[in-house]
């Protein structure tokens, strides 16, 4: 069965523009990768775990500050790798300077037999819709145009 993950889309609105934050994983893998890369904070579902508290909790993990305020729905989508992702929306104005990721250990360099922490997040910004339409997952664009649809239905 394939694993679902949840996650929060934060948004804010600065200097006339609607702004998203993104997220940029941690690890050598997506050292180099820019471009297609970023996504929204995110993490697995624990057993019986409602997606609301997952996307609540992988925030606060991932970033170091609690999501507080109300959570829109963006429903859920599939990614390329088969993982599903219920998302959702939270308006606020995390500071990028305050990110304070937890740590994930990998072997590092591979087959070597040593291992290295990682940060899971080494960096966030906050992107206008058309710079995030550009760095962000392919397969979570979707919910670029999702927030903006439950704006313009007023929520």
């Amino acid at each position: 069965m394939p694993l679902t993950s949840a996650g929060i889309l934060m948004y804010r609105h600065h200097d006339g523009e609607l702004q998203v934050l993104l997220a940029h994983p941690g690890g050598p893998f997506w050292r180099r990768r820019d471009k297609g890369a970023w996504m929204l904070p995110k993490g697995e579902l624990l057993p019986g775990e409602a997606a609301e508290a997952a996307a609540r909790r992988e925030f606060e993990e991932e970033l170091g500050a609690p999501a507080i305020g109300d959570l829109h729905p963006l429903g859920r989508l599939r990614q390329r790798g088969g993982k599903w992702v219920e998302a959702f929306a939270l308006e606020g104005d995390f500071d990028p300077d305050a990110l304070r990721s937890n740590l994930f250990e990998l072997e590092w360099p591979p087959r070597s037999g040593l291992r290295a922490s990682f940060a899971e997040i080494d960096r966030v910004a906050w992107f206008t819709q058309s710079q995030a339409r550009a760095k962000i997952l392919a397969s979570q664009a979707e919910l670029l145009d999702r927030l903006e649809q439950g704006l313009a239905r007023g929520w």
